[in-house]
């Protein structure tokens, strides 16, 4: 007998076939099918939640097979679909028909959480199969599928599940025990604030502004005090809320991650149990590996990048990144996917985020920093070359992939003293004309497809072109048009700043962006400006002291 169960890889998973054969012979159970360390284990959980829960396992041979033989296999989220198979060879329990069960067994016989969930609806779904059985702990993340033919079971232990089993025998179905799914859930907790808090810093706050509203990366550098992370941190709260199918795939990625933890301490590690429908907001620790900001390891899993997918990874102070983390950035800047190459074959993780970097201009932190008399600079420690050192560890390939780059100076006292928080715009008024901004580059960009082979192969729906930010350049002349003077504005600029291709095409995407967010299907002069305005710092430290 066999039953249907599901093993997470990467930004998907394979469906397995959990098939049982009882014969005589010596008392012992053999599990074949390249079965790694926690599912070789379970033979003693299966057994000690059987006899826990008032079952008797069977006192002959028995071979467990988990197809694809092929295939490594390991985690404990085949617990609950061995055990019922097992029980189905020894006609304990019925089985029939194609059913799809997930779940790990504690020795009690209570059934634990386990990841990728969602992911497994969706890949049975796809296949046909519409029975699931389910941890209870599950249930809201399972239920976000339920309105799309699934016919949903949570267990919380062996003995509810043997039960559902004998209803669904009786009456043809699996009974029904979920009904809804709750919304609104960030993948993390944070403090966001408000950009209300912030006094001062106009052009930080405009550029942030443009970033969400057309998905731009952007670098804001300068010294300490400045308020570069007090602001970034709240970039959150104008961001507009993500589609259906948008929290759907963000939410599955998150279950394919595992759980997460939480800030208040309690329960501090948890799985999805809602939709998320706010845009992910991920920020790693400098001292983060390659590998968890990418992706990977010994079981394949979605990194911070897939993580930020459809969001926002930022990176505070980061120079202080690993230089081999802030390059590799680049190629899933580029095709919004990232490509992990392991002895099994390549793996593909989508990553659609926009990159939000900030960073002192020198290792110290004091070059741009005024004088206690707001008259002049303070010095800086640091030699030219610790300062060219430290700028390089971006290079010119990720910063010629950041159209928005801006220099800040701490704010004056007198600006200090005369702004209060009443007179500084709040996010909710900010994110209203981002929400509208955003609404008019759907409607544009509906039904146009990205041509990148890269990310149709990750199994989500990344290849729709979402933002301005992902704009081809080929249709740049249909989905860009300038009046006379823009145009004249911008090729005067293009040839005066010597524009790289990328920094071309960069410049007209933010203009774009500047234009929707003023309600004009034409790109003006004032608009080619600002863009070029945004673009223009960012390659010399050195500049800061111009402002």
């Amino acid at each position: 007998m066999s039953v249907m169960s599901y093993l997470p890889f990467g930004a998907g998973g394979i469906i397995v076939r959990v098939e049982t054969d009882i014969r005589r012979g010596i008392p012992g159970v053999d599990i074949s099918g390249l079965a790694e360390g926690a599912v070789r284990e379970a033979r003693d959980r299966v057994r000690a939640a059987f006899r826990n829960s008032g079952f008797s396992f069977p006192l002959d041979r028995i071979l467990i097979n988990l197809a694809p033989a092929g295939m490594k296999k390991d985690g404990a989220a085949l617990d609950l679909p061995i055990a019922l198979s097992v029980m189905a060879a020894a006609e304990i329990a019925p089985i029939s028909g194609d059913l799809l069960v997930m779940g790990e067994l504690e020795l009690s016989g209570k059934i634990r959480p386990v990841r990728g969930v969602l992911a497994a609806i969706a890949a049975g779904l796809a296949e046909g199969i519409t029975e699931f059985i389910v941890p209870a702990e599950n249930a809201g993340e399972a239920a976000i599928l339920k309105d799309k033919g699934a016919r949903l079971t949570a267990v919380e232990n062996l003995q509810s599940a043997v039960h559902a089993l004998f209803i669904r025998e009786e009456k043809g179905n699996l009974p029904v025990s979920l009904e809804s799914c709750p919304q609104n859930e960030e993948p993390q907790s944070i403090s966001i604030g408000d950009f209300s808090d912030v006094r001062g810093q106009p052009l930080y706050k405009r550029a942030l502004e443009i970033a969400a509203a057309g998905g731009h990366n952007v670098l804001v550098f300068g010294p300490p005090g400045a308020g570069k992370t007090m602001l970034a941190r709240r970039f959150p709260s104008i961001m507009a809320p993500l589609t259906s199918d948008e929290a759907v795939e963000v939410t599955r990625l998150y279950s394919l991650a595992g759980p997460f933890s939480n800030s208040d301490g309690k329960n501090s590690h948890r799985f999805i149990d809602r939709l998320i429908t706010r845009a992910p907001f991920r920020s790693p620790h400098h001292s983060a590996s390659a590998e968890g900001i990418l992706g990977g390891g010994r079981i394949p899993r979605p990194g911070e990048i897939s993580l930020a997918h459809f969001g926002t990874l930022f990176l505070d102070e980061a120079p202080e990144f690993r230089v081999n983390v802030l390059q590799a950035l680049r190629e899933p800047l580029e095709d919004r996917v990232i490509s992990i190459v392991r002895a099994e074959g390549p793996l593909r993780l989508p990553a659609e985020f926009q990159l939000l970097m900030t960073a002192n201009a020198c290792p110290c932190g004091r070059l741009g920093m005024r004088e206690s008399d707001g008259k002049g600079f303070a010095s800086c420690f640091c030699s030219p070359e610790e300062i060219n050192r430290y700028w390089r560890k971006f290079g010119g390939a990720l910063l010629d992939r950041v159209e928005i780059r801006i220099a800040i100076l701490p704010p004056k006292i007198e600006e200090m003293r005369k702004s209060s928080s009443s007179n500084e715009e709040a996010s909710a008024v900010i994110a209203r004309r981002v929400k509208a901004a955003v609404e008019i580059q759907r409607h544009r960009f509906k039904g146009l497809k990205s041509n990148s082979e890269p990310q149709k192969q990750t199994g989500f729906a990344v290849s729709e072109i979402r933002r301005n930010a992902l704009l081809p350049a080929g249709k740049a002349d249909a989905l860009c048009p300038m009046n006379e003077k823009a145009e004249k504005a911008f090729h005067s600029v293009a040839a005066k700043l010597g524009l790289s291709g990328r920094a071309y095409h960069g410049i007209l995407r933010v203009a774009r962006t500047i234009a929707d967010l003023d309600g004009k299907d034409i790109i003006e002069a004032e608009h080619i400006l600002e863009a070029v305005y945004f673009r223009r710092m960012g390659e010399d430290p050195w500049e800061i002291i111009s402002m």
